[in-house]
């Protein structure tokens, strides 16, 4: 059974700083490409980052670019999204996802975790 578990969200002031980290488990973890996404409350859920299967690719949305960094570590099977100079407009539920390829399109991705909260205060 496909598991993914996002830990490491909470309420941070602007500025602040806050690692996720996503432990997958019930398929061959090196096989996938992972990503983040995030769903502020009323809009779309959005791409944050992707990391390709050996770590060796990354993308970022714009919006987070400079400020927040994807690694995973496969001996692990975890993924993890360390956010620095955390902005109000980063609170959103995050979640992180897994497909054999990289994507940035939410409907192409197989499976998802639960998602964890981060609020950001001003």
């Amino acid at each position: 059974q496909v598991q993914l578990v996002e830990t490491g969200g909470g309420l941070v002031q602007a500025g602040g700083s806050l690692r996720l980290s996503c432990a997958a488990s019930g398929f061959i973890f090196s096989n996938y490409a992972m990503a983040w996404f995030r769903q502020a409350p009323g809009k779309e859920r959005r791409f944050v980052a992707d990391i390709s299967r050996t770590g060796g690719i990354t993308n970022y949305a714009d919006s987070v670019k400079g400020r927040f960094t994807i690694s995973r570590d496969n001996a692990k099977n975890t993924v993890y999204l360390q956010m620095n100079s955390l902005k109000p407009e980063d609170t959103a539920v995050y979640y992180c996802a897994a497909r054999p390829q990289l994507s940035t399109v939410v409907t192409a991705y197989n499976y998802w975790g639960q998602g964890t909260q981060v609020t950001v205060s001003s």
